[in-house]
């Protein structure tokens, strides 16, 4: 499968729930797009396809390998709270804010005791993982709002 194929599937996937990728399949189980949406044009998707084929999907995927290594590295500063006003803006369909426990944490006061200067949690409806690509404006204007009360 080529490298503009699978930058489609993945920036383009509206479905919350982790992919389920068969083996013998690999990436062509995931469905193609019927089109592309408004936010996202075929040239960003070749400028993105460019760039991971010259350089591939390694630096990505080491995010993911070294999640053991991420933990010893921060360890710390396990249990420091952010001392400092948030904004927190997630979309409804992102895949992170549907693995198990993460709605919980961020409704039920989990997110509020490890962030106590949490001003406000936004889950923007019909939004998926790149939120600031899919609703810009509403972004922008959220980041605005936050930032001229101080």
């Amino acid at each position: 499968m080529d490298t503009a194929k699978v930058m489609k599937k993945f920036l383009t996937t509206r479905d919350p729930n982790p992919p389920c990728i068969p083996k013998e399949t690999g990436l062509k189980a995931l469905p193609d797009p019927p089109a592309l949406p408004s936010w996202l044009s075929e040239d960003e998707i070749n400028y993105f396809a460019t760039k991971f084929s010259q350089k591939g999907f390694t630096g990505g995927l080491n995010y993911y390998r070294a999640m053991n290594l991420n933990w010893e590295l921060m360890a710390p500063w396990t249990g420091l709270q952010i001392q400092v006003p948030v904004k927190f803006i997630v979309g409804d369909l992102d895949i992170t804010y549907h693995i198990p426990g993460v709605k919980e944490y961020l409704q039920n006061g989990g997110f509020k005791k490890n962030v106590p200067f949490l001003q406000e949690l936004v889950v923007m409806e019909g939004v998926a993982h790149f939120i600031n690509q899919e609703k810009p404006q509403e972004i922008s204007m959220h980041i605005y709002d936050f930032i001229k009360k101080f």
